[in-house]
């Protein structure tokens, strides 16, 4: 098997962490391999810089001062200037819950410090050479020295709200409050509020209440599944209280809204049939 070659993966890699004389010998072996480095100390400087600079690949520590490393990996897998960017976590955190969070957060790989540095080193290659492989033809050389303008507001209400919809769309029948989602992209709830007034005229919660009911409807169409089961799955606590959001939502009750969408289903069925 032919071996990977330094010069042709050498790219610009970002560490994100705060105790950085932690990774002193990382820096060594990287930088021998030819790759450029930077730094960040905390998540919001990893975050801007990542954005200024688009590097080829992020590392990061879960635990982070003022944007933690999960909260960070959200907003850069929802920013339009960075979603493609490979994140690796780097962290002293074995367990397995925090390897799951990372991945459903958006990382490649989760690595423990622990790791020999050879095995961190090739996995960062694989990981680039992926992500170039991957990127479309004609696409600008990501090894180079880049300068990406400064990001908009709008660009960060829309990464905001793109991180916080596709972490509702993992945890749709949970109890959520404005804090805790605030926290998932690392912002104050009055900033999260204000982005979705403005990007979607809706609150938060209004943004949750039409997709829970709108994915109730799907499963009333389109499954078997019994309705107070449905309900459960939404985040209902009773049957009577999910019949009460939809109906306030829809008009009709779930069994009558299950009824006419078979109804139609079935016409709709003998039509085809028929022609």
């Amino acid at each position: 098997m032919a071996s990977i070659s330094h010069s042709s993966l050498a790219g610009h890699v970002l560490i994100v962490d705060s105790t950085p004389a932690d990774l002193t010998a990382l820096g060594a072996v990287l930088r021998s391999a030819g790759f450029r480095l930077s730094l960040a100390f905390d998540g919001v400087q990893g975050y801007e810089r990542s954005i200024a600079n688009q590097p080829d690949l992020i590392m990061l520590d879960s635990a982070l001062p003022r944007l933690d490393g999960l909260a960070l990996c959200r907003r850069l897998k929802s920013h339009h200037l960075t979603s493609a960017i490979p994140v690796i976590f780097f962290s002293g955190d074995d367990s397995p819950a925090e390897r799951v969070k990372a991945l459903r957060a958006g990382a490649v790989d989760y690595i423990l410090k622990s790791c020999s540095l050879q095995e961190v080193l090739v996995r960062i290659q694989i990981h680039i050479q992926l992500a170039r492989a991957a990127a479309p033809a004609g696409a600008p050389d990501a090894s180079g020295p880049q300068a990406a303008p400064a990001a908009q507001q709008g660009d960060e209400d829309s990464a905001l709200i793109l991180a916080v919809q596709r972490y509702l769309a993992d945890h749709l029948g949970e109890d959520h409050t404005l804090k805790h989602l605030a926290g998932v992209v690392g912002v104050r709830e009055r900033r999260l509020t204000v982005a979705f007034r403005k990007r979607l005229n809706m609150s938060v919660y209004e943004y949750l209440r039409k997709q829970r009911m709108e994915t109730a409807k799907y499963l009333l169409r389109h499954t078997a599944l019994r309705i107070v089961s449905i309900g459960e799955e939404m985040g209902f606590s009773s049957a009577a209280n999910f019949s009460t959001a939809f109906r306030n939502y829809t008009g009709v009750a779930p069994s009558a809204y299950r009824r006419q969408a078979w109804a139609d289903g079935r016409s709709a069925g003998a039509v085809a049939d028929g022609d």
